[in-house]
């Protein structure tokens, strides 16, 4: 296989879960697979475009932080943001996952597959209503991760009219560099997120004569797609200085919310997820050697990412100058991450045919200059008819995704074993117009 002109060798056998891509030819001329299914069957039976997951691979994920982690109490809450499909919040759920929200549409999301798994649920978000606040609380969840004084006081008011009372944990920002896009860096003190750490004693201190509150935790959340594990380590030490402060004042707190964050490898190449989680939890472990209650870590690209991909067929191959064009039936609607963050996904022909790499841009059929997936990509020739496989497309693909141009939104597949099933149907015109009112 080629990628931007350096020829990658890939094993004839299926990958680890833990460690790759699911995704992997299995023998010379068999095509591209999802462990024991073929990618092209796939497209065939179900139609393009189309996003295929493997569950097998997100299970693995989820018990390598639980396996990290074991020595001391915690919960992974996966980042539901990242993918919210039912079907994969009910897979994690099964396995013990609490779950991270930042609406009340995602913990609705989570209440219709997995009731029980409310008590396992943290909300953050900047931004919280007082509908979303209510459900909340009635759900019973674990608890708020606020991001500001007045957020506090609106959960507050929010808690008596309910007469239930609202664990709490503040937001705190580390004011710590995170190496990674801006657009997904949170933990300085100009992002709209947190609270700034130095003034997070008082507001605990201060909420403690409210009957309808109770400081529960801490939490932090420095970014996304962060691979070193340096950042982590250095935001929840000075998380565990104030939780040290906190004691002090005669505030003992249960929790420490780690956040998220841990990024992957977007490029083609080894990537072993094991080793990063191991580095990461030592980081964390680490910092925290001195607090004894429940640590939460809130991943959600890590378990998802490179266990999707998204296929599509190639529509048309047309030159225009010196530039080729290699133009797919998805576009930026279905998967908007190299639009909005220049991001890089690797890209493999499902049936690679014979002959000579060549330069190509790989576009979709929107109205946009700026719908693309690859620019200047070099790649084995393509086809009008044939299928190409977006890889690592398992986060921030579909949740993304829209009905721009009036397109309808691609279905999804999860790959359990030898086994695939639907998860979501492709959406009919009738699902796109059904909200929508006439004038008369």
């Amino acid at each position: 296989m080629f990628f931007q002109g350096k020829l990658i060798v890939t094993s004839h056998s299926s990958p680890s879960s833990s460690s790759s891509r699911p995704f992997h030819y299995p023998q010379p001329g068999r095509g591209l697979y999802c462990g024991k299914v073929s990618l092209d069957g796939l497209a065939r039976r179900f139609g393009t475009p189309l996003y295929v997951y493997s569950g097998d691979q997100i299970a693995e994920r989820l018990s390598l932080f639980q396996r990290a982690f074991e020595g001391r109490e915690h919960l992974v809450c996966y980042a539901v943001k990242a993918n919210s499909a039912l079907a994969i919040l009910k897979l994690l759920a099964d396995r013990g996952a609490g779950f991270d929200i930042v609406s009340g549409g995602e913990l609705e999301r989570v209440l219709a597959v997995a009731p029980e798994a409310a008590g396992r649920v943290v909300f953050s978000g900047a931004g919280k209503t007082a509908a979303e606040i209510d459900l909340a609380l009635n759900a019973n969840i674990i608890e708020f991760n606020v991001e500001s004084e007045v957020e506090l006081a609106l959960l507050a008011a929010r808690a008596r009219k309910l007469k239930r009372k609202a664990r709490f944990a503040l937001r705190v920002n580390p004011d710590v560099f995170a190496d990674t896009h801006p657009y997904i860096s949170t933990g300085l003190r100009e992002h709209k997120f947190g609270i700034d750490i130095r003034k997070a004693l008082g507001i605990y201190k201060g909420a403690g004569g409210n009957r309808w509150l109770e400081a529960h935790g801490v939490s932090v959340h420095i970014g996304s797609q962060i691979r070193s594990a340096q950042p982590f380590g250095a935001a929840v030490k000075r998380v565990e200085k104030l939780v040290g402060q906190l004691k002090r004042e005669g505030i003992e707190l249960k929790s420490v919310d780690a956040g998220g964050g841990l990024g992957i490898d977007y490029h083609s190449g080894a990537f072993d997820a094991a080793a990063k989680v191991a580095e990461y939890a030592a980081a964390i472990e680490k910092s925290l050697a001195g607090f004894e209650g429940r640590l939460l870590i809130e991943p959600g690209r890590f378990l998802v990412a490179q266990a999707g991909a998204l296929v599509a067929k190639v529509l048309a191959v047309k030159r225009n100058g010196k530039k080729t064009f290699v133009i797919t039936d998805a576009a930026m609607n279905d998967l908007i991450r190299p639009a909005l963050y220049q991001a890089h996904h690797d890209i493999e022909p499902v049936k690679p045919r014979p002959g000579k790499a060549r330069v190509v841009d790989v576009v979709g059929p929107i109205c946009e200059s700026g719908d693309f997936f690859a620019h200047d990509r070099a790649m084995k020739p393509l086809e009008p008819g044939d299928l190409v496989a977006i890889l690592d497309a398992g986060a921030y693909g579909m949740a993304q995704s829209s009905n721009y141009n009036t397109r309808l939104r691609p279905a999804e597949v999860l790959v359990e074993g030898g086994k695939a099933r639907l998860i979501r149907r492709r959406e009919t015109m009738a699902d796109l117009l059904a909200p929508e009112i006439t004038l008369p």
